[in-house]
């Protein structure tokens, strides 16, 4: 399983627009984040977690071939404001599968009302499947997928874990129930917005904290804010197995 990081930023992205602050005038590509996103290719089958606004932007680097399906955290912004641009995949491929709890997939409806109208479509919009999610197994191609729930503030959220590889981000708090999926494995990934607390997301102490408790062999930190400081500088602090992930940065996953 090879895992692309499209985006590693939080909701205004970094630079943030006009900010004068030195992470956002930073000259290192790693400092440049868009808002957070991975691609998973499993055999042939390619999805994405979340389609935020970059999503364009992510799909002109990346350049998958395919995009099967979309499978969401939640229904804000930063994670779905890019649905309309899956257009281009399914004008090749035909239908394309998304996957969201039931809140998330009526957020959908409303926000794009002219792709999921029961009545006589406009031409060239997309077909898209939905799938609901819920809090158990499923599986996409043959690969078994375990929601992790967790709370955004008071907003479920739903993080993944395939095989031995986690994927959780805007979560602030997660029950013990949810943890006991996390045991045993290889790669982590963890939202971690800054150093000062925040309301609705590990700040950078709480997430060590969870990596710590749940001992995965490496953790990638994710959904980075400007005021968590430069990349190279934050790494540099870090435990040895823990790293800042970063756009582009592409992990093979053994299962």
């Amino acid at each position: 399983m090879k895992i692309t990081f499209l985006g590693t930023g939080t909701s205004q992205g970094i630079p943030v627009i006009g900010s004068t602050h030195p992470v956002c005038l930073s000259a290192n590509s790693k400092d440049k984040r868009l808002r957070v996103s991975i691609l998973v290719e499993w055999q042939d089958f390619t999805f994405v977690v979340d389609c935020g606004p970059d999503f364009r932007q992510q799909m002109l680097r990346a350049n998958p071939e395919r995009i099967d399906a979309v499978i969401f955290t939640h229904e804000h912004a930063d994670h779905t404001a890019g649905l309309d641009d899956i257009r281009p995949f399914f004008f090749r491929q035909g239908d394309i599968d998304i996957y969201a709890h039931n809140r998330v997939l009526g957020e959908l409806q409303q926000r794009f009302e002219y792709i999921f109208t029961s009545e006589i479509k406009y031409p060239g919009v997309p077909n898209l499947i939905q799938n609901e999610v819920k809090n158990e197994p499923f599986t996409i191609n043959g690969l078994e997928i375990i929601p992790v729930e967790g709370l955004h503030y008071k907003l479920p959220v739903f993080g993944y874990r395939f095989g031995n590889f986690a994927y959780l981000t805007d979560m602030k708090t997660i029950a013990e129930a949810e943890k006991l999926k996390l045991e045993n494995l290889g790669v982590l990934v963890l939202n971690a917005l800054r150093e000062k607390e925040h309301i609705s997301h590990f700040n950078l102490a709480e997430a060590l904290a969870i990596i710590s408790e749940l001992k995965p062999k490496k953790a990638y930190l994710t959904h980075i804010s400007h005021h968590l400081g430069f990349h190279d500088e934050v790494q540099q602090k870090l435990p040895e197995n823990v790293f800042l992930a970063y756009d582009g940065l592409t992990i093979d996953i053994a299962n």
